[in-house]
């Protein structure tokens, strides 16, 4: 479900479950072990996230295989996505995004989990459009929007669920750079070698200052958030927005 490379003490993890790599407990699982490994190893200095192929970065959470699931299976699931999300976005170490394809839903929250976000030009689509499908953007999704685009950005973003192309991500804030896409992969790790040459406890420190506030909001409340999440995806309106979605996943 997921290939990992290893290029100049920079370790890629490509996503790699079909085309669409839609977001299933397992792959949630995999990626979490691979984050763990990239804190853990002194040798790694950096982590590129993309994917393996170029339509899809990531679609998002596998809807028709979730939507089957009972509320305690579910609540496994969206209990273990927020983990290796607070993982990736806390991980003391730079974080890159290479965005070859669509970055949507669960697919965006992990690209705005790294520090940067490269992204290939041309219509390649980001966005959060969970209101389409009658559920709310996680609460940690929502609290690193806003500290990376603004409130007023993050509303419209999260109120309206539109999909954007990289030229109108990159004045939101939502990327860092558009690139041909060629040249995602190998910017994406030569811009995580740089950061990772600078002094790793330095580093380690000043990304802590930027991401301890919203890490310790989240664990604040995330019972409450994750079981008002859980209301909702099972909620009758939101149940029919969800199978439509699955009719033209």
């Amino acid at each position: 479900m997921i290939n990992i490379d290893y290029r100049d003490k920079v370790m890629t993890v490509n996503l790699n479950r079909g085309v669409i790599n839609a977001l299933n407990l397992e792959l949630v699982h995999r990626l979490s072990e691979a984050f763990g490994k990239a804190k853990n190893d002194p040798d790694v200095r950096g982590l590129v996230l993309g994917s393996s192929n170029e339509k899809f970065f990531c679609i998002g959470f596998d809807i028709p295989g979730l939507y089957k699931l009972d509320r305690e299976d579910f609540s496994c699931f969206y209990r273990a996505f927020n983990n290796m999300c607070l993982e990736l976005y806390t991980l003391p170490k730079p974080t890159t995004a290479a965005i070859t394809g669509h970055a949507t839903a669960g697919g965006c929250i992990l690209a705005l989990c790294c520090d940067y976000r490269l992204i290939a030009e041309g219509k390649k689509l980001m966005g959060l459009n969970e209101i389409m499908l009658g559920v709310p953007v996680p609460y940690l999704a929502d609290s690193i929007l806003k500290s990376i685009v603004g409130v007023p950005y993050a509303r419209d973003i999260m109120e309206s669920g539109n999909f954007y192309r990289p030229e109108q991500s990159l004045p939101m804030g939502m990327v860092d750079q558009v690139l041909p896409l060629e040249q995602v992969r190998s910017q994406a790790i030569e811009k995580t070698q740089l950061l990772g040459a600078m002094n790793q406890q330095a580093y380690a420190l000043i990304k802590r200052n930027r991401v301890e506030t919203i890490e310790a909001q989240f664990l604040a409340c995330r019972e409450e958030k994750e079981k008002s999440f859980l209301q909702c995806w099972y909620s009758h309106q939101a149940r029919q927005q969800l199978k439509a979605a699955i009719d033209k996943f």
